[in-house]
């Protein structure tokens, strides 16, 4: 009989609670994420998915009437804590937007931005950094005779693993993932999930998705939001085969989302 490996605790979070000015959008979330594993967070538009990712790497200290409270530990350092610097925190635990956003610079530009943002400033270092992030992203064999030509050339789906790449640059732990394939074609989005894949098996990876059958293709865990509560979690399987709450049952059945 084969021995179970053991899932460490990567992120762990308790007691998240997010407001906008009076309005609360998440209410007493607890979650904890495993290393080198996908979390899928899933529910209906504005259930508080989405602010519950943002949270994971305070990017809600960047909007106006934002507040957060509770505790986000990553490898049981809480990043909300005094002496814990955000920009430091947005290293460690990088995000992939809805929308692919790259800078108006070529595409070499794109991936080195964050390493030069720390200090590197040696060109064979900065091209190694530069190969190996795009190999990553499963993106070199497309770009690599073009690198010096604007990110705003490729496709739609080119772009999004550029995005990729660009978080992978500078060595993070954890990938935050905020609906990465909504905007893309179904071969852009086949591309997407397949290195998703490939990501785990360096990163813990957590992404947002509005789609079901997306969430149970990529994911090893999942988390029901509804109306601003983590409604449930667990391994994906589980929660899309025998559901505990009727509310996770009615969405992913259809009778709601």
């Amino acid at each position: 009989m084969q021995e179970e490996v053991a899932i460490r605790e990567k992120v762990a979070v308790k007691d998240l609670n997010v407001y906008y000015y009076a309005f609360h959008a998440l209410k007493d979330a607890s979650l904890a994420m495993p290393e080198q594993r996908v979390t899928a967070l899933i529910g209906p538009s504005g259930c508080g998915k989405s602010t519950f990712l943002r949270a994971l790497n305070r990017m809600h200290d960047l909007t106006l009437g934002a507040r957060v409270t509770g505790s986000v530990e990553v490898d049981g350092e809480d990043i909300y804590a005094p002496a814990v610097n955000p920009v430091m925190v947005r290293y460690r635990i990088g995000m992939v937007f809805q929308r692919p956003n790259p800078f108006p610079q070529s595409i070499f530009d794109n991936v080195v931005f964050g390493p030069r943002l720390l200090g590197e400033r040696n060109t064979a270092r900065l091209t190694e950094i530069c190969e190996e992030s795009l190999r990553k992203a499963a993106l070199w064999d497309e770009v690599k005779d073009r690198l010096h030509l604007s990110a705003l050339g490729l496709s739609g789906g080119q772009q999004q693993r550029l995005c990729i790449a660009r978080v992978m640059s500078v060595s993070p732990e954890v990938i935050l993932m905020d609906e990465p394939a909504s905007a893309l074609d179904p071969i852009a989005t086949a591309k997407i999930e397949d290195l998703i894949g490939e990501l785990k098996k360096l990163y813990t990876v957590v992404i947002v998705t509005h789609s079901m059958q997306q969430a149970a293709r990529v994911s090893d865990f999942c988390a029901f939001f509804h109306l601003g509560q983590l409604v449930e979690s667990g391994p994906t399987n589980q929660l899309f085969t025998k559901p505990r709450d009727k509310r996770t049952e009615d969405y992913i059945t259809g009778r709601f989302g």
